[in-house]
């Protein structure tokens, strides 16, 4: 790692350490460490089926099936789900989502939290020799978030109930949420609603958006009461309908939410030079706007889930 990195890194969980007895703050030294080795060359890129998905998978179930409280929704807290993907014309059988389940304190309705681990893996080297597409920001970013968010609302129970599924073959075409939502444990009709979390870590502008109020305005009106977390700024938008590719509604796993009519949010930066390159790696990430932009997402959930339990 670069030292001028490790450095700010290291200011930050001073910081952090600071701040945190504030309460309402992720624990931002697991948050950078689930990160650093989610997107390490070890895990190869986190193709499906691939060893380096096997060692993610096997990290994700260490991390959430010890935390209090936990519960499993499916066998050893694995959704086993297959697909065939037409442009290998492969057959992927034993794809796994991880879901890990908090039972709500006054309702049973459930938020349901979600960030695809999945990757595109090993492809054709670049300038530099790199052949390996790490996905530091798509998305060990939203998986590593996931991992600290679940361990907060571990300790610190949620109104409604909170499932947090990280999402396997997202990009084979949002393959785990779909399985998901086919083959939920509850009725679809309890699911409050999803929060989908996919590129977290890095923003030239210091921005981080929250997609999917146009069709969920009651949303808007609780988020915008905390839009600015330390260096990060919530921004709305990219969700008008024919507005072509600004338009996210269907751009990562929410989609397959959104197409069955369950309301979402989508927290997500725009895109940057080295999306789905070997050049989205840990030295790229902004360790500070990542931490702050986890802990405003922290901020929406915890007024999400006391304000919709007042108002339903």
């Amino acid at each position: 790692m670069h030292t001028p990195l490790r450095k700010l890194i290291t200011l930050i969980l001073v910081l952090a350490t600071y701040r945190s007895s504030f309460g309402q703050e992720i624990n931002s030294a697991k948050l950078l460490k689930h990160l650093e080795y989610l997107s390490s060359d070890a895990l190869q890129g986190r193709k499906p089926l691939s060893s380096g998905s096997l060692m993610a998978q096997n990290y994700l179930l260490e991390s959430l099936t010890t935390l209090e409280g936990v519960a499993p929704l499916y066998p050893d807290f694995i959704q086993r789900f297959s697909f065939e993907n037409p442009r290998e014309k492969k057959n992927y059988a034993g794809a796994a989502n991880v879901v890990a389940f908090f039972p709500g304190l006054s309702s049973e309705k459930v938020i349901v939290v979600t960030a695809h681990y999945d990757h595109v893996g090993i492809g054709r080297r670049n300038a530099e020799g790199d052949s390996i597409f790490n996905g530091a920001d798509d998305n060990a970013s939203g998986t590593a978030a996931l991992l600290v968010l679940a361990e907060y609302f571990s300790k610190n129970r949620p109104q409604h109930g909170m499932v947090f599924v990280a999402l396997d073959a997202e990009e084979m075409g949002l393959r785990g949420a779909k399985a998901l939502v086919e083959n939920f444990p509850y009725p679809l009709e309890q699911i409050l609603l999803n929060v989908n979390m996919d590129m977290l870590s890095r923003s030239e502008a210091k921005e981080v958006y929250a997609s999917g109020t146009y069709y969920n305005p009651r949303f808007k009106t609780i988020l915008e009461k905390t839009t600015t977390v330390g260096t990060a700024t919530l921004r709305f938008g990219h969700d008008i309908p024919g507005t072509g590719s600004e338009d996210w509604s269907k751009s990562s796993d929410h989609g397959a939410f959104f197409d069955k009519k369950v309301p979402h949010l989508y927290f997500g930066v725009e895109d940057h030079a080295d999306y789905h390159q070997p050049s989205d790696e840990f030295a790229r990430i902004h360790p500070e706007f990542y931490v702050d932009t986890v802990n405003l997402i922290l901020k929406a959930l915890l007024a999400l889930d006391q304000e919709l339990l007042e108002k339903r």
